[in-house]
């Protein structure tokens, strides 16, 4: 096919369509089929991508009605209309004319273009309103290479073992298709569920059976020809295995030195199909030592007691000389002896005469004792007297609270007075000053607009301390002050005496009011009901989850487990000193939950971790709701474990209860992360617009509880959430709105820059707080809003928020933020809850788990898994590789880190290949070892086909 070079043929063909419009209008009125005017052309048919096979050309096909003509245009120019064939026709349901139009393409106008994509082909349609153009078909030359990129490998492999057969077909034009044949005979998924043909183009046997053995072949194919790869051979063998070792039979004499034995047999399973017989010894013999029987001696008589009441006395012996032993008789007689002492001098009643006492001196003996009660009866009520008075005059010194609005809109503050004038520099010094004259200590808090309006709920609002520019600028913006440069030695000093006691008065502060800022209702819970093959719990949206490891729970048992997020009152207010809490205060139970192995729980924290900076400790609560410690994180103990990474806490734990993660900032260098969002919306019945400015710890749950607040107050999400370090050097945290164009938008003077304290941002304990920024508009018709927001921490790290929104009513939408939530189910049970198989899980225990003289054991598993911190806990477990696979499946979230176990395992087995074969021997002899090949090796599992085998 030829293309006009001459643009003259392009300028015809446009005058062509006009005059065969302008003759389509004169000839409208005698036209026997319905006009079709009004409408532009429309495609019956478009034309469709194709391929060259070989050398046949192909063809290009279109239909339009109503069009005067149609003409193809390919890769930017037009075709020669001599190259169309076009006919018309009368559609015979809507009586329209249909034109329809075909070109050929053949393969050496292909190969003769050269350009950036594929040859393509389109059509345009003229009628008397206009053109119309078609969708864009592409013509590729299709094609399919001789050799496979990767034919498939024979395998021996063992029964109930994953086998993985690789095909990388040759490279074609249009895709090619992999079929696989078992001995000419089609294999196929739809027939077999233990076979998987649809696995990125390899053959996945999940567990190997007998008659899956046979030869393999690939088939791959497309609409040019089939290729057939080279025939792979697989064989499923049996190895032989050893029952059970009898029970020792007795020892065959009946005293003295001996002989012990027992027995087993290779025949769980017998080998079959070339399998290995089972290696060592099917009779095992020990020496055994019947004892002989001892009969036991008296020991001599004891001295005889002194007389009693009863007029007597006794001595006893023991049969101790020799102990009866090894099945020996008793001593025969009587151990005690007792006989009369006062040769018939006693009384009637039993008492000897010397010791018969008046009754008068038993009578005073008794009310001596009264006297002694009643006295001390009247003591203790006398103190309790004491102690109701002293506190009921102390009752009346109670705390005075005064609301005092420093920026309308904005952030408010709670002024505890004690015994001293308000400072006359402060915004609200105007205010009366009517309580007890003292000393003022503010701790501010964000409101709404008014207090009689409806507080911020759910959203528990710290106390937030907010400062106007104008204060800035005078130089009262509060904020503790280290020195520059603290010698290592004397920093803990010094941290108490400032940094500690500012966010201590904090503490203190808050507890002498009872916050007004209303709490979730409901705290974040789920729940599930687990059996001995175990499972996973997740907190939707919070980054809290829980692995029951399978075995935990008792065969044929089943008990119900449940995850809760407490939300209530705080209780890290309880701690001491500069901690603060790192995470989400996280509970499992029920109490009574009895698990034969720990479960890991993954926590979420906001420290920028470095021992060097912060000393972090595990706490559990006890049961008079106090925090004890656990453990430190970077210590190691045999109660339980504690990985922390960058974002998250993995904790094994042995019991249930509710545990925190608690931070002692060390030095000046300690930071935490913040989350920074930015809200808007308008004010009901107004035109002013309002930017909520939240600053929340970073962590999955801190910031939830800002998104379920704004969801219920119709806010909308202006600038993705971003991530603001924030230091431990006590300076303050300022928040300023830039950029606001002046001609469209005003804001209240001394409201451009706020200010939170660093107390209040340090110790916020997964509390969110915000500001508020109101704009007013000088003209409703005013759409749109752009601006900046910093958020900066003095002598710190800023981020900037950049908000481009609009602003009118029905332009409003919610964010897509609000529908976003890291898991849509919160439990589950069985195999799908764990990413590596049971079947490999089991043989990989079977193999780390037992002592190997070589180091080949669960240390090394550990090692390669970089989990070899704390060895002496795993090392108490019962199965410590278990435990090291459930803490990895923690640690992994994602699927495709199977990979790195499949590595790691191949690593292991490269190293048992390289030992002797003297050693090789000697880890054989062990009845629980598994040979490396099984895992790594031929036919085993490499790092090519790790994920596969593992994922089944």
């Amino acid at each position: 096919m030829g293309t006009p070079t001459n643009p003259l043929l392009t300028s015809g063909l446009l005058l062509l369509g006009a005059v065969l419009s302008v003759f389509s209008k004169g000839v409208t009125q005698s036209d026997s089929l319905p006009s079709g005017h009004g409408t532009l052309p429309h495609f019956i048919q478009e034309p469709e991508d194709a391929y060259i096979v070989k050398s046949n050309p192909t063809k290009l096909r279109c239909r339009a009605t109503p069009a005067l003509q149609i003409f193809f245009k390919c890769n930017g120019e037009w075709v020669h209309q001599n190259e169309h064939m076009s006919h018309e026709y009368k559609d015979l349901i809507t009586g329209l004319k249909v034109r329809e139009v075909m070109i050929n393409i053949s393969r050496q106008q292909v190969e003769d273009f050269h350009g950036p994509e594929d040859y393509w082909c389109l059509c345009v349609a003229w009628s008397h309103l206009g053109t119309s153009k078609s969708r864009k078909a592409t013509v590729r030359i299709a094609y399919l290479r001789k050799n496979f990129e990767q034919d498939p490998q024979g395998k021996e492999v063992p029964i109930n073992r994953m086998i993985v057969l690789h095909c990388r077909p040759p490279e074609g034009v249009p895709a090619v298709e992999v079929e696989w044949l078992k001995n000419e005979e089609l294999v196929s998924s739809m027939t077999d569920d233990n076979i998987d043909s649809r696995a990125d183009q390899n053959l996945i046997i999940n567990e190997a059976r007998l008659s899956d053995s046979g030869n393999y072949t690939c088939l791959a194919s497309n609409i040019v020809a089939k290729r057939r790869s080279a025939t792979a051979t697989v064989i499923v063998f049996v190895n032989g295995g050893w029952s059970l070792w009898t029970e020792w039979s007795p020892c065959n004499v009946p005293c003295g030195w001996g002989v012990q034995k027992r027995s087993r047999t290779c025949t769980n399973p017998a080998p079959l199909n070339g399998g290995a017989f089972c290696e060592g010894m099917s009779v095992q013999k020990i020496p055994c030592n019947a004892l002989c029987p001892v009969d036991g001696g008296w020991d001599e008589w004891s001295e005889w007691t002194l007389c009693n009441s009863l007029c007597g006395r006794h001595r006893t012996r023991e049969c101790s000389s020799p102990a009866p032993r090894h099945r020996g008789k008793m001593c025969e007689g009587n151990s005690e002896a007792t006989e009369n002492c006062t040769d018939g001098l006693c009384t009637q009643n039993r008492n000897l005469r010397h010791d018969v006492k008046p009754q008068s001196m038993e009578g005073s003996n008794d009310v001596a004792l009264y006297l002694c009660l009643g006295a001390g009866i009247i003591a203790v009520a006398f103190l309790v007297v004491v102690v109701m008075l002293y506190r009921k005059s102390h009752s009346e010194y109670g705390v005075d609270v005064i609301d005092s609005s420093a920026l309308t809109r904005g952030c408010q503050s709670f002024n505890f007075k004690t015994t001293s004038q308000g400072n006359p520099l402060l915004l609200n010094s105007s205010m009366r000053s009517d309580l007890t004259v003292g000393r003022t200590y503010s701790t501010p808090i964000c409101f709404h607009e008014s207090a009689d309006k409806e507080l911020f709920d759910p959203l528990p609002d710290i106390a937030v301390k907010v400062q106007s520019s104008f204060m800035i600028s005078l130089g009262v913006a509060d904020h503790a002050t280290f020195p520059d440069k603290v010698p290592a030695e004397t920093y803990q000093r010094d941290l108490g005496c400032e940094y500690c006691s500012t966010m201590e008065r904090r503490k203190k502060d808050t507890l002498m009011f009872s916050r007004p800022i209303a709490v979730d209702k409901e705290q974040p819970r789920t729940s599930g009901v687990f059996g001995h093959q175990g499972g996973r719990l997740a907190v939707p949206s919070t980054g809290v989850s829980l692995l029951v490891p399978h075995g935990a729970v008792a065969e044929y048992m089943s008990c119900e487990v449940y995850m809760v997020i407490n939300q209530g009152e705080s209780s890290i207010e309880t701690l001491e000193g500069c901690e603060i809490l790192l995470g989400p205060e996280v509970t499992y139970g029920p109490s009574n939950l009895d698990l034969f192995c720990p479960a890991a729980v993954t926590v979420p924290h906001c420290a920028v971790v470095d021992k060097e900076n912060w000393n972090i400790q595990l706490r559990r609560k006890t049961q008079d709701s106090k925090w004890e410690e656990v453990m430190l994180v970077d210590e190691e103990s045999t109660s339980c474990f504690c990985l922390m990474d960058s974002t998250c806490c993995h904790l094994l734990l042995d019991q249930p209860g509710s545990y925190a993660l608690v931070g002692e900032p060390l030095n000046q260098a300690a930071m935490k992360r913040l989350k920074l969002g930015v809200f808007g919306g308008l004010e009901a019945s107004s035109t002013n617009y309002c930017l909520r400015v939240y600053c929340v710890d970073d962590t999955p749950h801190g910031f939830q509880r800002v998104v379920a607040a704004e969801r219920t107050r119709g806010g909308q999400l202006l600038e993705e959430p971003k991530m603001l370090p924030f230091q431990a050097n006590t300076f303050n945290l300022q928040v300023s709105i830039q950029d606001v164009p002046q001609f469209l938008w005003s804001i209240k003077p001394f409201t451009t820059c706020q200010e939170f304290s660093f107390s209040q941002v340090w110790c916020s304990n997964q509390q969110p707080m915000h500001c508020t920024f109101a704009l007013e508009r000088f003209s409703p018709a005013t759409a749109q809003l752009s601006c900046k927001i910093s958020v900066r921490q003095v002598k710190g790290h800023e981020q900037i928020l950049q908000v481009y929104t609009a602003v009118a009513e029905g332009e409003k939408e919610s964010p897509p933020f609000f529908m976003q939530t890291d898991c849509s189910v919160t439990s589950q049970t069985g195999p799908k809850a764990f990413k590596i198989p049971s079947s490999i899980r089991e043989r990989i225990c079977a193999t780390f788990d037992t002592a190997n003289a070589k180091g080949k054991d669960w240390q090394l598993l550990a090692q390669k898994l970089h989990l070899d911190r704390n060895l002496g806990y795993f090392a108490k477990q019962h199965s410590p590789s278990a435990v090291i696979l459930s803490l990895w499946e923690v640690c992994h979230p994602d699927a495709d880190d199977l990979d790195s176990l499949a590595n790691a395992l191949e690593e292991i087995g490269k190293i048992h290949s390289c030992s002797s074969p003297e050693d090789q021997d000697e880890d054989q002899s062990d009845a629980g070892h598994v040979d490396a090949s099984s895992l790594c090796g031929p036919g085993g599992l490499t790092s090519e086909d790790s994920a596969a085998d593992f994922t089944g």
